[in-house]
């Protein structure tokens, strides 16, 4: 038995995957726990590992991140991005930083593995000499040889004038991320350690371990990983029982479109919206809407006769029901669609939405939008495509066997043991 603390940054699309690491681990024997905020508990514990709530660390609420990093009131697109990076990841690394130091001299553990965003857990781990891993539950950030960086929502060039610029780029990064430079650097400080010239992606990747979800068609079949870095597929844990919507025998005989708007940046009249506008009117159609708030099963506007609605909607269930994604890009809705084949219509606008849309795109698996607010028309227009063009399946189908093929949580699980037995 091998002990270990997991940790991920309190959003769902973070604390999901990771959580399914942990089911895996605690299948295997290990003894788990897991640091992350406290609206996260009872998913924890349903995981099998032990809850550590965050407690220096300010604690938050996703759908409210203004409240406690005020900052964010307004922003959207690259400024958001920054903020989110600098006030939610990095400025409340030194606190998680003690958090984990309390815990692990409550009782220590033997290896810790973390999503890419949890800096407190780097700090940590430097200031402890404890070995961390990484869980990648975002699309790949980790820079190769050749391609733009990852990020900016560009697909790797093909004539010498896109691989020009995809090189100018590459070189621009240091540049590119010097905003986070003295964030960084305050977060070092205030944490004891010394000072140290980083890039984002350096600071926070492990250098011994990158589990990653995804798979290679989903990363530009980029050449040039460092050989620590290990793609799983899809991370998702077996779900037991659901308990389903009174309207769920509906969708039987239907063709069913899923819409979502994950659970960030979730103003239903962003996509919501308009893809109801599109579709509302087909009789041929049954529109199933997530609004991504548990409990939250209606939306603040009159929806059409063909259009059910929940809050958190069981994938398990419907998802090999669906024909159709239509979506803001979310990283782990967008691999829970392909790895059941299901081709994509995307609206990705803000955060790494851009980037999920544009690799999906190049895989051929969807279509991207390169909006987070498309019209109604632009909407129809995409979902004809996808539903006439036998390519886009086609192209899902192939993502999807790669996806399963990869080993998903149980084989993340098999590496962090390998590592920590290292």
């Amino acid at each position: 038995m091998t002990r270990f603390l997991l940790s991920a940054m309190p959003f769902t699309g973070h604390v999901t995957p990771l959580c399914a690491v942990a089911a895996a681990l605690v299948n295997r024997g290990h003894d788990v726990r897991f640091y992350t905020g406290a609206a996260f508990q009872a998913k924890v514990e349903a995981s099998g590992a032990r809850f550590v709530g965050w407690q220096e660390a300010p604690d938050f609420d996703e759908n409210d991140l203004s409240t406690t990093f005020p900052r964010l009131v307004g922003r959207k697109g690259l400024r958001q991005v920054f903020i989110n990076l600098e006030d939610v990841m990095i400025a409340t690394a030194p606190a998680q930083a003690r958090d984990l130091a309390a815990e692990f001299d409550r009782e220590p553990w033997d290896a810790i593995a973390a999503d890419e965003t949890s800096v407190g857990v780097v700090v940590f781990a430097e200031l402890r000499a404890c070995p961390a891993a990484t869980v990648a539950i975002l699309p790949l950030n980790i820079a190769v040889t050749h391609g733009p960086p990852s990020g900016l929502g560009l697909t790797p060039g093909r004539n010498v004038v896109t691989k020009s610029r995809d090189a100018l780029l590459r070189a621009a990064v240091p540049l590119l991320s010097r905003p986070l430079t003295a964030p960084l650097a305050r977060a070092r400080a205030e944490a004891g350690l010394p000072p140290a010239n980083l890039t984002f992606e350096k600071a926070v990747f492990s250098a011994r371990l990158v589990v990653a979800s995804g798979c290679p068609l989903l990363d530009y079949e980029r050449r040039g990983h460092p050989d620590r870095v290990r793609f799983v597929g899809q991370l998702a844990s077996r779900a037991g029982p659901a308990d389903l919507p009174t309207w769920w025998g509906d969708l039987d005989g239907r063709t069913v479109v899923h819409i979502t708007q994950g659970t960030q940046n979730i103003d239903p009249a962003d996509l919501i919206r308009p893809a109801l506008d599109a579709l509302g009117d087909r009789d041929d159609l049954l529109l199933v809407v997530s609004t991504g708030v548990p409990g939250r099963d209606e939306l603040p506007f009159p929806v059409p006769s063909n259009t059910r609605v929940g809050g958190f909607l069981p994938y398990a269930e419907l998802l090999p029901r669906s024909d159709v994604m239509i979506t803001n890009g979310g990283w782990g809705s967008t691999l829970a669609a392909l790895a059941h084949g299901i081709p994509l219509v995307i609206a990705g606008g803000d955060l790494d939405k851009p980037e999920i849309a544009a690799r999906v795109a190049w895989a051929g698996a969807g279509v991207n939008l390169r909006t987070g607010t498309p019209s109604s028309a632009q909407l129809a227009r995409a979902f004809a495509r996808v539903t006439s063009d036998p390519s886009f399946r086609d192209a899902a189908a192939r993502v999807a066997t790669q996806l399963n093929s990869l080993g998903g949580a149980p084989r993340a699980a098999e590496l962090l043991e390998e590592f920590a037995a290292a």
